[in-house]
């Protein structure tokens, strides 16, 4: 199983990189995490769509095809994999492949589109490996073969999860989370001017 969260971080920390805000706020604005609070939502989201997209494909890997019983067997290593992608992508995997993929595409230069798919795809180097050998251990029982079933794993799992994150588990969680987040700015924009326009009147 390899889980990648991608591009969670690339509004988490930008106050460090010039001009990104400004691009972040003209093309893609709501879609991404303004704040640190966001920012763990944000990776929830997409650790949930994209461990659980990994776990169903392993499983179907296993049995020989995907079969209906996999969707909810899925869940059973979900209440293990979910909690490690999440802390991994938050204590340095999210830094580390914004990092990364700052070294070929440049903040407020680059198209945004450009800079969600270079940190996308660094998620994917730096998460599959990992999930991997997380799985390997926890459920492969490899023995004496640790590290090439390790590497066979993480060699299955890297095209399925950078196609998977790239095309669409990335936009799926960007549009709901986007959805969201404007609809509450603007339910908390109005709630403002109601609370304004009361106390002008008192």
């Amino acid at each position: 199983m390899a889980g990648i969260i991608g591009n969670a971080h690339l509004c988490g920390d930008n106050e460090q990189h010039a001009g990104l805000p400004l691009v972040r706020e003209r093309r893609t604005p709501g879609m991404l995490p303004q704040n640190k609070f966001q920012d763990i939502i944000f990776t929830i989201f997409m650790a949930f769509v994209m461990v659980y997209a990994m776990i169903c494909y392993n499983i179907a890997l296993n049995v020989g095809g995907l079969q209906n019983f996999v969707f909810l067997a899925a869940f059973k290593e979900m209440i293990i994999m979910w909690p490690i992608a999440v802390a991994l992508e938050l204590l340095f995997v999210g830094k580390l492949a914004q990092k990364l993929a700052f070294r070929f595409v440049t903040p407020g230069k680059d198209p945004m589109i450009m800079m969600i798919l270079a940190i996308s795809a660094m998620s994917v180097c730096l998460m599959c490996p990992l999930m991997s050998l997380v799985a390997t251990i926890l459920f492969k029982n490899a023995g004496t073969e640790f590290v090439a079933v390790w590497l066979q794993t993480t060699a299955f799992n890297f095209p399925m999860a950078l196609c998977w994150q790239i095309f669409f588990a990335g936009p799926l969680v960007r549009n709901v989370f986007g959805f969201f987040v404007k609809r509450l700015s603007k339910e908390s924009l109005n709630r403002e001017q109601l609370e304004r326009t009361q106390t002008e009147v008192a």
